[in-house]
């Protein structure tokens, strides 16, 4: 069977040059930037279905549409022959899933199309009577459940009545009886034996329960996982595919249970596994001798769901965590160099300007590298909508009449509360840089954790933006020595250590070494691409100035690619053959 699964635009884009579409286009008060980079990540879960569809022996076809003007969309699918469609659907894209339905049943009226993700699973019912040309909604966990309703596709049967789904008998829309969760994940195939992604899961679910999080809605209640020998073995094959070696780990909780971390991070490092990786968890699944081995196997930033300062609001989102936790795991990551990025939200329940206020202090005590702000998104399928809901503040309808990108609103505060938030907000979006460390914090950061070619590649860093280039030099001389898995931003730190010594032609030896070793890294592309554009007008002789970039944080430049983002499609995408992935 052919399979197309596709990622789709937000809404019809307009492409350059034509008119804003009123109707079907971005909300009135859209503004550029909205929808952040992780919006164009193709969901892991496409991958997933993909590789058990490929394993099954079918071809397929992932798309990541989230970017393309509505025009090329028309035109892709009607190019396209395929005998199913499936799209995920969050409620960012929900709107352009409609619309993409409809395009697909136009020109393939006899085509089958299939929606999941974590908008449709709450929303199924919903979802079904409003898209009269989606056939058929997947629910939750939706592996097997996609590969039943291609086998009875690939035999004529009826495609009605699948556990797990929501489907059309007549003019009743009817929900099946649900689909058990998948107890050993390790039977499901490994997208890393398919795809170019530097996202990688190994586990499924979390066992806490925060009022504005979906994750129950879409795997269950509790925590499974992967055994540590699928994820080694999947760290092996993701390593050797991509040309940058860095690695998201996104499940939704990577430590919750830390005896399993400690024991990959080990195993990791006695197989010489070498890439430099991040994750995502909560402070308190954190330890000392955790976070240790976590570093030396080679995680460079930890991701943070802190959302608040405030222990009223910690307590009202059911966060089970306080302040002086995070602050107790923020300085044991410190410890050991790991990068820490705080997830905040401002507008939760029981917000008001004091409570906000206490989190601009804790932020003052706390100083993560990083931080970003999200205003509160109800999402279906948490408590926090279905509390709004019951309370009548919102209706599901809202998700199908209105053409908002997310429903971002303070849950229960008064209108003063509201516009305080949203001043803040507009002044502070984004990634805001805090706390950065000294090369004597390095140094000790050295002395804790031994030799270790990372440690040593900060250290350099360091040294060079102290303007000690001797030391700076030799450090990173050192990380390439130890085998620091990224050598093309050593040699970039090279590079402008001799561009600081007025070396140009040291500077340019290891800029070209370090595009033959390692080119793919943006800080290095962009530094490459300033010296030849400074060359060209005469920068040497005519001493004209050469802004260099040095950085080596964990920063991934993914190549705008099919099917991981949204770039462009080869001239012959329509054609099917064997493996049948594009």
């Amino acid at each position: 069977m052919r399979i197309v699964l596709l990622y789709p635009p937000p809404w019809k884009i307009a492409a350059p040059g034509e008119p804003r579409r009123d109707e079907d286009g971005p909300p009135a008060d859209y503004r550029e930037g909205d929808l952040d980079a992780d919006f164009y990540q193709t969901p892991y879960g496409l991958f997933a279905l993909g590789a058990q569809v490929l394993r099954a022996g079918h071809q397929v076809k992932i798309l990541n549409l989230s970017a393309y003007p509505w025009s090329r969309v028309e035109e892709i699918v009607a190019r396209l022959d395929a005998d199913l469609w499936g799209m995920s659907c969050w409620t960012a894209n929900r709107r352009g899933v409609r619309m993409l339905a409809e395009c697909i049943k136009r020109h393939h009226p006899e085509a089958h199309v299939a929606v999941g993700g974590p908008h449709a699973t709450p929303l199924g019912p919903e979802l079904l009577s409003r898209y009269a040309h989606v056939d058929t909604v997947c629910l939750g966990e939706s592996d097997v459940t996609f590969l039943e309703l291609i086998d009875r596709l690939v035999r004529g049967r009826d495609a009605r009545g699948i556990a797990g789904t929501v489907y059309r008998d007549g003019s009743r829309i009817i929900t099946a009886p649900p689909r058990k969760r998948i107890q050993d994940l390790d039977v499901l195939a490994c997208p890393q034996d398919y795809f170019d992604t530097h996202v990688m899961m190994t586990a499924r679910g979390c066992p806490w329960a925060c009022t504005f999080c979906g994750a129950d809605a879409t795997w269950g209640r509790g925590f499974r996982a992967h055994s540590i020998d699928y994820v080694l073995s999947a760290m092996k094959k993701v390593s050797r595919r991509l040309p940058v070696k860095m690695i998201q780990i996104k499940d939704d909780t990577f430590t919750t249970d830390k005896k399993r971390v400690l024991e990959i991070c080990r195993r990791m490092r006695e197989q010489n596994l070498n890439f430099l990786w991040s994750c995502d968890t909560r402070v308190d699944l954190l330890s000392d001798d955790l976070l240790r081995e976590m570093r030396l196997a080679g995680c460079q930033r930890l991701s943070l769901g802190v959302e608040s300062g405030s222990q009223t609001i910690l307590d009202r989102i059911d966060k089970k965590m306080t302040p002086q936790e995070i602050l107790e795991s923020t300085e044991l990551a410190k410890k050991y160099g790991i990068k820490v990025r705080y997830y905040m939200m401002l507008g939760n329940r029981g917000e008001t300007r004091e409570t906000f206020a206490e989190t601009e202090r804790f932020l003052e005590r706390a100083k993560p590298h990083e931080y970003v702000f999200a205003c509160l998104s109800i999402y279906p399928g948490t408590r926090d909508f279905r509390d709004a809901e019951r309370a009548g503040r919102l209706h599901r309808n809202i998700f199908f009449d209105g053409d908002f990108q997310e429903y971002k609103a303070p849950f229960d505060a008064d209108e003063d509360t509201t516009r305080a938030l949203g001043a803040w907000f507009s002044d502070h979006r984004g990634l805001q840089i805090g706390y950065r460390e000294t090369a004597a914090d390095f140094e000790r950061i050295l002395e804790r954790l031994g030799d270790c070619h990372a440690a040593h590649m900060d250290l350099g860093a360091a040294y060079y933006h102290e303007g000690k280039l001797d030391l700076a030099e030799q450090h990173i001389r050192r990380a390439l020595e130890l085998g620091y898995p990224c050598p093309g931003l050593s040699y970039n730190h090279l590079a402008c250590i001799a561009k600081a010594r007025g070396n140009i032609d040291q500077m340019m030896d290891s800029f070209t070494l370090a595009a033959k070793t390692d080119p793919q890294h943006w800080v290095l592309i962009q530094n490459v691409n300033a010296a030849r554009a400074w060359f060209k007008r005469g920068g040497p002789g005519r001493g004209l100035p050469l802004d260099l970039v040095v950085r080596h944080d964990f920063q991934l430049l993914e190549r705008t690619v099919q099917p991981t983002l949204p770039g462009p499609l080869p001239d012959d995408f329509a054609q099917w053959r064997a493996p049948g992935v594009l």
